[in-house]
């Protein structure tokens, strides 16, 4: 009797697993499909940006260098008398959004704002002016907070690097239960660090989630309404992470009966699909989905995901169980089975990074010249450094006597954690960033250029500076100033000027209009190549001021 109840229970299990799977694929098939393409640049505008034209027109034209999703209210145009110029919605048509203004509009200068979203995910921000009749003095849109807070923005980097430790946590234990583990050992302690993994993968999830609508709409880690919620999950990004919860939980009623004992082989192949399903949320809602050949990041980026959780996951489960509590017989039995199976998820890592490399890269000069080829390149060096690491324990298993119990090889797996761990937050900030392939094209001229980031720090503030397309010509200038506390800092007066002092030229002042409070854009001039001296000074009330400088390559 009792063993017809284990199969009964077994059989639900698997009907429970079977219909989360079905139903999160019904839900992927019934997602909205995402365009190839991420990070959008503004391409050019109807009016042109600075153009004076001769009678209000009745639409402002944004076109952009690919489709691109609304963020409800973050498309303005503001008329020279500081109102709103603005009719009604804009309409969305792939790369193209058409404004509707007020054919009877005023004279004088007027600022369109806006806010949009990439395929990708991440949100593009940006203002011009355009003047009817003759300039005026440029108008602030007061009601422009689109820029989310930066903790918002490091909030999302921390959720996806507690993602991946919950994904290895969750992976390695499965894994070596499954396959690997004596049978005379209590599987509670694996079962405990799995359970946790599932729980910080959730929780990374949920996080992701909750943090994209201030991410993508402006505003602090708790600017979060229910609109802005519901556009979210609508997206494919919302999509993606309901599957993977979704996924979660259908693999809970399997994951149960594998940490009490064995499981069958129909299980584990079930166990399988479930977890290559999950894998793949990752990849459909970030960089490779929105990539030139986007099939074939996608699954490249899984094999790399999937890798790295099989590889760290085994370490963990090596350095605090295995190499512990198993005997000598039983260790020689299992490492020479995992440094196979580590060989071969290397293997696939160094593959699958290659891979992504040469999509998102796309150029040698990217990789030095961009935040994100810089941040492949920190990553690679570590990664290097890991494998000699991983190499030194692969030669101490092969060396190992039966004499005392393989505290070296312990060592050394610890070694790898601990280095692996860094690798994983540089990935957590990589998803972040604009790849380099965007980062270096210049979509109004065709070639190629660069783009200038830095934050400056002062007594009174900190403040973001961007420059792009960073090189000789016009560049527009973005400034952001926030306080010691990481929130926005109101700013009474902005001056900026811009000198290259070994080419013998003088400041020359960029003129700055400001968007908001902390936000002011501004567009210059470069006639050379070189290190140019950008200094901000910035007036926070009737007496503080303080001044920054950055130096900023010019192509």
């Amino acid at each position: 009797m009792a063993g017809m109840t284990a199969v009964y229970r077994r059989w639900i299990a698997r009907c429970a697993a079977t219909a989360g799977l079905l139903v999160t694929v019904v839900a992927l098939l019934l997602a909205p499909a995402g365009p190839a393409s991420a990070h959008a640049v503004l391409v050019s505008s109807s009016p042109n940006s600075s153009a004076v034209v001769p009678a209000a027109p009745s639409e402002v034209v944004l076109t952009f260098s690919e489709p691109v999703r609304q963020v409800t209210g973050k498309i303005r145009v503001i008329a020279p008398d500081s109102s709103r110029a603005d009719r009604g919605e804009p309409v969305f048509d792939g790369a193209v959004v058409t404004i509707p203004v007020d054919p009877a509009g005023a004279r004088g200068t007027y600022l369109v704002s806006y806010r949009v979203i990439s395929a990708d995910s991440h949100p593009v921000s940006g203002a011009f002016t355009y003047s009817v009749g003759a300039p005026s003095t440029p108008p602030v849109d007061s009601g422009d907070d689109s820029r989310a807070d930066p903790v918002v923005g490091n909030g999302i980097k921390v959720a996806k690097y507690v993602g991946y430790a919950g994904l290895a946590l969750l992976v390695g234990p499965a894994l070596v239960l499954a396959v690997l583990w004596p049978r005379r050992l209590s599987r509670a302690g694996p079962a405990r660090l799995a359970w946790v993994g599932l729980g910080l993968v959730a929780l990374s999830t949920v996080a992701t989630v909750w943090l994209q609508v201030p991410y993508t709409n402006g505003g602090g880690p708790f600017d979060v309404t229910g609109t802005g919620l519901s556009g979210t999950l609508g997206s494919t990004f919302g999509a993606a992470h309901l599957v993977r919860l979704g996924l979660l939980a259908a693999a809970v009623f399997l994951l149960r009966p594998l940490f009490a004992g064995p499981v069958g082989r129909t299980d584990l192949v079930i166990l399988g699909v479930l977890g290559t399903a999950a894998l793949l949320t990752w990849p459909l809602s970030g960089h490779p989905a929105a990539s030139p050949a986007p099939a074939v990041s996608v699954v490249v980026d899984a094999v790399h995901l999937g890798s790295m959780a099989v590889w760290l996951g085994g370490l963990v489960m090596l350095a605090g169980f295995l190499l512990r509590r198993a005997d000598e017989r039983e260790l020689g039995a299992i490492l020479p089975i995992w440094s196979r199976w580590a060989a071969l998820a290397v293997s696939a890592l160094l593959l699958a990074g290659t891979v992504q490399a040469l999509i998102e890269v796309a150029t040698p000069s990217a990789l030095v010249d961009t935040t994100y080829g810089r941040l492949l390149l920190g990553k690679i060096g570590l990664f290097v450094l890991v494998l000699g690491v991983a190499a030194y324990s692969r030669a101490l298993v092969r060396r190992r006597t039966a004499a005392g119990r393989p505290a070296p090889v312990r060592r050394a797996i610890w070694a790898e954690l601990a280095i692996t761990a860094i690798v994983l937050g540089l990935s957590a900030s990589l998803v972040q960033t604009t790849p380099a392939r965007t980062a270096v094209s210049d979509t109004t001229g065709g070639g190629e250029s660069g783009y200038f980031s830095a934050t400056l720090t002062s007594s009174l503030y900190s403040l973001q500076v961007e420059m792009d397309p960073a090189e000789r010509g016009n560049n527009t200038v973005h400034l952001y100033a926030y306080d010691p506390d990481n929130r926005p800092q109101p700013v009474v007066e902005w001056r900026a000027t811009a000198a290259l002092p070994s080419a013998g030229i003088e400041p020359i002042e960029v003129p700055l209009l400001p968007l908001t409070d902390n936000h002011a854009t501004g567009e210059i001039s470069l006639p050379a190549a070189g290190e140019w001296q950008l200094r901000v000074t910035v007036r926070t009330s009737d007496i503080d001021q303080a001044t920054v400088t950055a130096t900023v390559p010019v192509r």
